[in-house]
C-alpha cells in the first residue's frame, strides 16, 4: 500500500505559506459567474407567489387571470385547496414569464382565498407556549458522580442528588440566557438557471453540494441522474442553507422542460429569508454550584427553543459547553412554531450552546468576584474534549495579544468615561473539523501541463486554491501550473462543503493522487537515469526539477520528467474514505479561545465593539491567507448574531417583519473594530494534519461579547442580540433578571 504524507514542517515551498487566491481578481472585478448572473438565450424568469401567513389552510386558489398576462409562458400551481399551510413563505405558485415584470404581474393576478387559522411564533417565553400547547419534551442528558442505588427510583435519585450537591456548593449562580432565531442572509439568494439539451438536463445550481444534488433534481423528474449536470463555479454564501437542489430547484427544471426553454428561479429576498434557511433559537434556565475558587461542581439546566413547526431548538447534549462539570444534568423542552423550517448553520449547535453556557461561568465570576480569565482557567479539567493543555496555551497567547491582566476588571467597576464604560469577556469553542470522502482525477501531459478535476465547491475556504497548492507542491511546480477545475458533477465526486470537512477532504485526494503520480514519473526518470528502483524511491520533485532527494544533478527538469510519459497523459485518480483508517494527512478536533473588549455608552445602550482576538488550533495550514480569512469572516458574523441579528417574528399577526436586508440588521465596516487572528501550530498540531476551519471560529463571539458586555455595565444583558433595547433593560432592572424572561421557566 502507497504511503502518504506531508512535508516536514518548514521545508514547504507553498504550504502553509500566504497565498493569493487564484480566483480572487475574477470575484473582486465582478468577472466570475455565480448561478445568479446565468443568462442564456430565450431564457424566461421565474417568480413564486408565497404564503402571506404563518397558519392558513387554502379555500381556494385559481390562477386563469395569471395565464392571461401578456408575457406570462407558464403559470404552475404548487399547494391545492383545503391545503394546510403552517408558516409565512410556504411556496404556492410559480409564473415564468419573458420578462421578471411580467412575471410579478402574473403573480398578482393569481387569487387565492385563505381561512385564516390561529398561529404561534414567540418560543423565548415558555409559559406562553406552554399555555398554547405547543411544547414537548426534547431530552435529558445526566452525569453524576454518584450512581443510584439499585432499589431506588432513578429519577427521583437525580433530583435529591442535584439538589443536595447545590446545597453542598460554596456558591451557587442562577441565570437566565437566549440567543434568538437568525437567517442564513446568503447574498446570492437560493435557486437556479435550468436548460436542457435534448433529455439531458443542466442546472446551473447554487449550491454548496456539487456532486449531491443532480439526484435530488433527476428524482422527482424521473431521470437517471447521470442526465443531469449540476454546474456552479462560484457560489454567494450558503452557511449550511444550500446543501439541497430544494423545491424550487425542481420545479426550474420542470418549467424548462415543459417549456422548451432555459429558465431562471431565484428566490427573492423576502421569501429567501423566510424559508431558506435560519438557525435554531435557544432559551435556558440554568443554576450551577461551585466552590470557592470558582471551579464548578454541578450544573443543572431546563433549555427550549425552536426549529419551526417540528419544535427542536438547540441539542441538550452540548449543555453545557465544553466545560463539562462531573456532576450535571440537561433538560430540553422543544417548542413548535409557524415558522420556516430550520437548516444547518455554522456550526450547529455550538454557537447557542456556548452563548448558553459559558455566559454562566462568567456570572459565577462576577458573584466571586475573581477574574473571568481565572474561572476559565480552573475549570479547564472539565473540558469534554480533553484538551485542557490546548486551552491553557492558547488563552496564554490570547491573553497576551488583547492584554487582559492590565485591561480587565472586576465587573461593572471599571473607569468610566462619561456614560462610557468597557469591559473584556472570554470563551472557548471545539469542533471536529474531520475531512469528507473525496475524490479527484489527476491528469499530467507529457508537455508537462497539470491539470485537476473535483466534483467540489468553492463557499469560501478557497477551494482552487487549496487544491492548487497541494498538488503544486508536491510535484514541485509553481502554483500557476497547475489547473484546477471544480463545480461540476460530471467531475469525481467529493462531498458537500458543510462542517468544515472541505479543505481536508480535497487535501486527502489531491495530496494522494498527486504523490502517486509523482512515484510513477520518478520510476520513469530513474529508469532513464540508470540509477535503479531504491534512487526511484528517494526521487523528490522541487523547483521544476525531479532529482534523487540531496543529489540535485542526478535528475531532469520537470519537462523532461513528463516527456517520458510517452504520446498519452498520465492519470491518476486520487480516492479518501474516511473512517477506515487513520490517515496520515488530516485528522480531527480542534480547540479556540476568543476574547472581546467592548465599549458601552450606559445612556443610549449601544455597544461598540473595540478588539476581538482569536486564537485557534487547525492542524497543518495549507494557504494561511484563506485560513486567516475563514477566521475574520467568521468573527464578523460572530459579532453581527451577538449584536444586531434577529429574525423578528409579529406575535399578532405571525409575519416574519424584518425579513429583507432593509430592516434585518447586519453590521457595516465601522461596526467590526480590531479582529487579531491567531494560529497555535506547534509541531505536535502540525503532525495532525489538515483539520476544518469553517466552523470553529464562529462559535465564541457570542459568549464573548455578552461576559464583555457584563463585565462592562456590571448587569447581564441575558438575551442575544444585545441591542440597545436590551442594555437599557438590563440596567434599568439594576441587575436583577425581569420577572418576563424568567416566568415560566418550569422543570
Amino acid at each position: 500500500m502507497a504511503e502518504y504524507s506531508w512535508p516536514k514542517q518548514g521545508t514547504t515551498t507553498l504550504i502553509g505559506k500566504e497565498v493569493d487566491r487564484v480566483d480572487g481578481v475574477e470575484k473582486a472585478t465582478g468577472a466570475a459567474k455565480y448561478s445568479y448572473d446565468i443568462v442564456l438565450p430565450k431564457m424566461l424568469f421565474a417568480r413564486v407567489l408565497a404564503c402571506p401567513h404563518a397558519h392558513c389552510k387554502i379555500k381556494s386558489i385559481d390562477a386563469a387571470a395569471a395565464k392571461s398576462v401578456p408575457g406570462v409562458v407558464s403559470v404552475q400551481l404548487l399547494a391545492k385547496p383545503k391545503e394546510e399551510i403552517k408558516w409565512q413563505g410556504y411556496l404556492l405558485a410559480c409564473v415564468a414569464a419573458e420578462t421578471e415584470g411580467a412575471a410579478a404581474e402574473g403573480l398578482d393576478a393569481i387569487a387565492v382565498e385563505y381561512e385564516v387559522l390561529p398561529h404561534f411564533v414567540t418560543e423565548q417565553f415558555l409559559e406562553a407556549a406552554e399555555a398554547a400547547d405547543r411544547t414537548g419534551k426534547a431530552g435529558a442528558t445526566v452525569e453524576l458522580e454518584n450512581d443510584a442505588p439499585e432499589d431506588e427510583d432513578e429519577d427521583a435519585f437525580v433530583e435529591a442528588e442535584v439538589k443536595r450537591q447545590l446545597e453542598a456548593a460554596d456558591v451557587v449562580v442562577e441565570g437566565y440566557y437566549g440567543i434568538h432565531s437568525i437567517t442564513h442572509c446568503c447574498l446570492e439568494t437560493h435557486g437556479s438557471t435550468c436548460e436542457w439539451q435534448g433529455d439531458k438536463l443542466t442546472s446551473h445550481l447554487s449550491t454548496q453540494n456539487v456532486s449531491g444534488t443532480a439526484g435530488q433534481i433527476a428524482g422527482p423528474l424521473k431521470l437517471p441522474a447521470s442526465d443531469v449536470t449540476v454546474h456552479c463555479d462560484f457560489i454567494g454564501g450558503g452557511f449550511g442553507s444550500k446543501f439541497a437542489a430544494d423545491e424550487w430547484g425542481v420545479i426550474c427544471a420542470q418549467i424548462a422542460k415543459e417549456t422548451g426553454r432555459p429558465v431562471k428561479l431565484m428566490l427573492d429576498r423576502e421569501t429567501d429569508q423566510r424559508i431558506a434557511g435560519n438557525r435554531p433559537s435557544g432559551f435556558v434556565r440554568v443554576k450551577l454550584g461551585a466552590d470557592k475558587q470558582g471551579v464548578v461542581k454541578v450544573w443543572d439546566s431546563v433549555q427550549w427553543g425552536t426549529s419551526g413547526i417540528g419544535g427542536g431548538g438547540v441539542d441538550e447534549k452540548v449543555v453545557p459547553y465544553v466545560l463539562t462539570p462531573p456532576n450535571r444534568r440537561s433538560r430540553a423542552v422543544r417548542v413548535s412554531t409557524n415558522t420556516g423550517p430550520s437548516r444547518a448553520w455554522r456550526a450547529p449547535n455550538h454557537p447557542q450552546a456556548c452563548a448558553l453556557s459559558q455566559t454562566a461561568y462568567d456570572d459565577l465570576a462576577a458573584k466571586l468576584g475573581i477574574d473571568s480569565y481565572d474561572v476559565f482557567l480552573r475549570n479547564l479539567d472539565s473540558a469534554s474534549n480533553k484538551k485542557a493543555d490546548v486551552y491553557r496555551a492558547e488563552m496564554e497567547i490570547a491573553a497576551k495579544l488583547m492584554d487582559w491582566k492590565a485591561k480587565w476588571h472586576p465587573h461593572g467597576k471599571g473607569e468610566a468615561k462619561g456614560s462610557i464604560v468597557e469591559g473584556l469577556g472570554m470563551a472557548i469553542h471545539t469542533w471536529g473539523g474531520a475531512g469528507h470522502a473525496s475524490n479527484c482525477l489527476l491528469k499530467i501531459h507529457p508537455d508537462g501541463a497539470v491539470g485537476i478535476q473535483l466534483g467540489s465547491q468553492d463557499l469560501g475556504t478557497g477551494t482552487r486554491t487549496a487544491i492548487g497548492i497541494v498538488v503544486a507542491e508536491t510535484l514541485g511546480l509553481p502554483l500557476s501550473d497547475v489547473k484546477v477545475e471544480i463545480g461540476s458533477s460530471k467531475y469525481p465526486q467529493s462531498g458537500p462543503s458543510g462542517g468544515s470537512t472541505t479543505i481536508a477532504g480535497v487535501s486527502e485526494s489531491s495530496r494522494r493522487a498527486s504523490q502517486d503520480a509523482l512515484r510513477q514519473i520518478a520510476a520513469k526518470v530513474a529508469e532513464k537515469l540508470g540509477v535503479g528502483a531504491e534512487q526511484a524511491e528517494k526521487m523528490v520533485a522541487k523547483e521544476g526539477r525531479v532529482f534523487v532527494a540531496d543529489k540535485p544533478d542526478a535528475g531532469m527538469t520537470w519537462k523532461q520528467a513528463c516527456a517520458l510519459l510517452g504520446m498519452q497523459p498520465l492519470e491518476v485518480q486520487g480516492k479518501y474514505n474516511p473512517g477506515r483508517e487513520k490517515s496520515p494527512l488530516s485528522s480531527s478536533g480542534v480547540a479556540g479561545v476568543q476574547m472581546a473588549h467592548v465599549a458601552v455608552d450606559k445612556a443610549t445602550g449601544v455597544v461598540r465593539m473595540k478588539k476581538f482576538v482569536a486564537v485557534q488550533d487547525i492542524g497543518l495550514i495549507i494557504n494561511r491567507q484563506c485560513a486567516a480569512s475563514q477566521v475574520y469572516g467568521a468573527a464578523i458574523m460572530g459579532i453581527a448574531f451577538s449584536l444586531f441579528e434577529e429574525r423578528i417574528m409579529d406575535p399578532a399577526t405571525g409575519a416574519f417583519i424584518n425579513a429583507d436586508l432593509g430592516h434585518y440588521h447586519l453590521p457595516r465596516l465601522g461596526d467590526i473594530g480590531e479582529i487579531v487572528v491567531e494560529f497555535y501550530e506547534p509541531a505536535s498540531e502540525y503532525e495532525r494534519g489538515v483539520i476544518g476551519l469553517g466552523e470553529p471560529p464562529v462559535i465564541s463571539p457570542g459568549a464573548a461579547i455578552s461576559n464583555a458586555v457584563a463585565n462592562a455595565i456590571g448587569v447581564r444583558v441575558p438575551v442575544l442580540p444585545i441591542t440597545p433595547i436590551r442594555v437599557l433593560e438590563a440596567l434599568g432592572g439594576n441587575g436583577a433578571v425581569p420577572a418576563k424572561w424568567t416566568s415560566g421557566a418550569s422543570s
